[in-house]
């Protein structure tokens, strides 16, 4: 049985990847660019991949394949059609950034609040060193306590989320699927949460449903003095909105750790706003802590032992 990993590069060597023992041979690349892919895995039984793209055409092509091994949550990245004609099965991997990418969420928010990135870069400047006081106050710093963060997306990230933010005492809201007819319990509606929050937090898939989710009208909505976070996915956030909400000062600010576009073109709306100092962008990492990426492989090896064992 032969399986191959088409980003393993997307790991560092640090985390061991160590494939059950019923594969016989093991093939990893650093990297795999499209027009790569098809040859890659055609006698492949098993494909691992991060976020390399498996159109229809490579899948159809595959003639071994049994499996695709998704070595992140989303599986946006794969033909789910194309698998399901020639019944080759998809797995992801869910549950492993609990503790991640809550934790990359509220340094980026806390960074945003008081802001430490501003300060930090004047000190690293000398300006401490000429300041007339024992500190300076050149810009705003705001606690978190008492104010509203509303979050879009209920799973466990958001769950997540929530109980931090509540530790700072912060007040909670979960935003209703914009659209819906019915509210959950639990739940508040789209619109409504949008006007009172002062810390918006998106902990959502990107799906059809969800492109394109934060855009002009949702933007109108938001109190100037919101902030925005987008810890998730890539196209969750109309970019080009976002870019026209800042230079409106329509919010406060914003942070993000994605993008539609990864690795991100200089000429990037993103790249635009990362010259503001009220927006912080991180290149995708929320996810990669070291006891993530374990926790990811572990539940990754295990699917794929498991898969094996099922079709013997």
């Amino acid at each position: 049985m032969k399986a191959v990993f088409l980003d393993r590069g997307s790991f560092p060597d640090s985390i061991n990847i160590e494939l059950p023992a019923q594969i016989s041979e093991v093939v990893e690349y650093q990297n795999t660019q499209p027009e790569q892919v098809a040859e890659r895995i055609k006698d492949a039984d098993i494909v691992l991949t991060n976020k390399i793209v498996l159109n229809a055409d490579a899948i159809q092509k595959a003639s071994n394949l049994k499996l695709i091994q998704v070595m992140a949550t989303g599986v946006n990245n794969v033909d789910a059609n194309a698998c399901q004609k020639k019944g080759i099965a998809i797995q992801n991997v869910e549950g492993y950034s609990v503790n991640s990418v809550p934790e990359h969420t509220f340094s980026m928010l806390l960074a945003l609040r008081r802001n430490l990135v501003s300060y930090i870069q004047d000190v690293k400047a000398g300006k401490w060193s000429s300041s007339e006081h024992f500190c300076f106050l050149d810009y705003p710093i705001k606690d978190l306590h008492d104010t509203n963060m509303v979050i879009i997306g209920g799973g466990s990230l958001g769950k997540r989320v929530g109980e931090i933010a509540k530790a700072f005492g912060m007040k909670v809201t979960f935003a209703e699927r914009k659209g819906a007819k019915e509210l959950r319990t639990g739940y508040t509606e789209f619109e409504s949460a949008l006007k009172v929050a002062d810390v918006i937090s998106i902990n959502c898939p990107l799906t059809e449903e969800t492109k394109n989710l934060i855009s002009d009208a949702e933007f109108a909505l938001m109190k100037p003095s919101a902030l925005l976070l987008n810890i998730s996915r890539g196209g969750i956030v109309d970019e080009h909105a976002l870019l026209n909400a800042f230079k409106q000062q329509a919010i406060s600010g914003a942070a993000f750790d994605v993008a539609t576009q990864e690795p991100m073109p200089l000429e990037h709306p993103l790249h635009q706003l990362a010259e503001y100092p009220n927006f912080l962008l991180t290149p995708h990492i929320a996810w990669a802590s070291h006891e993530a990426m374990e926790t990811l492989v572990h539940i990754a090896v295990q699917k794929i032992a498991a898969f094996i064992e099922a079709n013997k």
